[in-house]
């Protein structure tokens, strides 16, 4: 059995933190399902107001361009919970993707517990080298050597050598150690999201199809950019030439968009890459802070070149405190701030930390990030100014462990996946993939083009 309801408490808190109006809420109904993203923490409700707060500044948008109402906004947990894990569902020519790679992991460590990011080749070759250990061995020795050196060493002390080597590794903390973390009182301070205006630039014209420039990695960037191609952007992602891609996470997230490559080191990209921006309505980065910065692509220093742009930030950690500068990931900022303690078994017995049901921190901040650059874009249709939006995979845990609250839901379980599934022939073979979970009343429901080759098209905006 399902149970229909409208917006909830979460769902008004992010439409509030995006600066909605309040009276639109009414236009949103929300279909719960019992099952869906089980967890001790309220994920599936986390998960519905993101997606719910992304299909609302969708429908504002579209309506705003039409000089129309706003119509109704749906939200099926079922389909939620499935986009949520669209990379497990993912597959390539029947094949099924490895999320993780063997030193992407727990470790018990001599006072606690230790989780390392090693899913790219230079991270796991910068923890290997900060560890002394498996230095051109084959990755179940290497394993084995990483267990039983940490098994010696403090989780703490880990976690710096390993950072001070461009290394990722983050010790267990409770929610309560994490409070008192300087980072963590500083995420604790400040909202589940910023936006800004940074000029008087006048109002623009909203151009059809949009215009968006992609400068993200690993799933929030690249989740909320495939929503704005789903919506009818012209998305263009565009990586350093050196920098490798998975190319199961490209498959992924790569559905609606073209895919470029420009070293912004080079004189000769950087001129593209200037002439790209001058065309471009939204840049969305989702480097760690600062990373950008010597490009010329700090916010300020793009609307100074592209006056009326939106700027879209993502960070793991927030740019600020101690941790500001820090590189991160979903599964790390869940053993940081207490989630995976939650999630756990007995800390003190033979059990150890645990996981959300889905990179929830990932996905959830992308949908919040799609919304917050479509309701800017809606701000900026009357208001006019360049404006900036901020978001933080921490500040998304901050709301889950303290700001979300459990809300009812019906007594039947979710639908079968298959029913929520599509498939497609693209330049990457047969893909099985997650269908989009945005939906209002004359919205699309599935992307225009699969994803292709990563890197392959042409770092150009099409002629109108």
């Amino acid at each position: 059995m399902t149970h229909a309801t409208g917006p909830s408490p979460a769902t008004a808190a992010a439409w509030d933190a995006l600066g909605g109006d309040p009276a639109l809420l009414s236009r949103v109904s929300h279909l719960t399902r019992a099952g869906a993203l089980p967890a001790r923490l309220p994920v599936r409700e986390l998960a519905a107001a993101c997606v719910g707060v992304c299909s609302l500044a969708a429908a504002e948008l579209a309506a705003t361009r039409a000089g129309r109402d706003v119509g109704a906004v749906q939200v099926d947990d079922g389909a939620v919970a499935t986009a949520f894990t669209s990379e497990r569902h993912l597959l390539v020519d029947g094949r099924a993707p490895v999320s993780f790679a063997p030193l992407s992991r727990f470790w018990r460590t001599r006072d606690g517990w230790l989780r390392t990011h090693a899913n790219y080749p230079h991270h796991r070759a910068r923890l290997r080298a900060a560890l002394g250990v498996g230095v051109g061995a084959g990755e179940d020795a290497t394993v084995a050597d990483v267990a039983a050196l940490l098994a010696e060493r403090s989780a703490y002390e880990v976690e710096e050598t390993v950072y001070a080597a461009g290394g990722l590794a983050v010790a267990l903390r409770t929610p309560q150690e994490w409070a008192a973390h300087p980072q963590g009182a500083q995420v604790a301070a400040r909202p589940l999201l910023t936006r800004e205006r940074l000029d008087a630039a006048p109002p623009r014209a909203l151009r059809q199809p949009l215009r968006v420039l992609d400068l993200t990695r690993v799933i929030a960037g690249p989740v909320a950019t495939r929503t704005l191609a789903l919506l009818g952007a012209d998305v263009l992602r565009v990586d350093a030439p050196q920098l490798p891609e998975d190319p199961d996470a490209h498959a992924d997230t790569g559905f609606g968009k073209r895919s470029t490559r420009l070293d912004l080191g080079s004189g000769a990209d950087r001129r593209v890459f200037e002439e790209l921006l001058s065309g471009a309505d939204v840049v969305v980065t989702g480097y760690r802070p600062g990373a950008l910065d010597r490009f010329g692509l700090a916010p300020e220093s793009l609307a100074e070149r592209r006056p009326g742009v939106v700027v879209a930030s993502l960070s793991a950690w927030g740019a600020y405190g101690p941790w500001g500068g820090r590189r991160g990931f979903d599964s790390l900022v869940q053993v940081a701030t207490g989630i995976a303690a939650v999630e756990g078994d007995d800390m003190d017995g033979e059990g150890g930390p645990g996981a959300l049901p889905a990179q929830a921190l990932d996905h959830g901040t992308g949908y919040l990030l799609a919304a917050a650059v479509l309701r800017a874009l809606t701000e900026q249709a009357t208001g006019g100014g360049s404006r900036v939006v901020r978001l933080a995979l921490a500040q998304t845990a901050h709301w889950l462990t303290d700001g979300v609250r459990p809300e009812p839901v019906g007594d039947g379980g979710a639908p079968e996946p298959a029913v929520l599934l599509a498939e497609t022939d693209s330049p990457l073979g047969r893909l099985r993939y997650a269908l989009p979970p945005v939906s209002f009343d004359g919205g699309p429901t599935d992307w225009r083009r699969p994803p292709g080759c990563w890197g392959a098209d042409a770092p150009v905006w099409p002629t109108p």
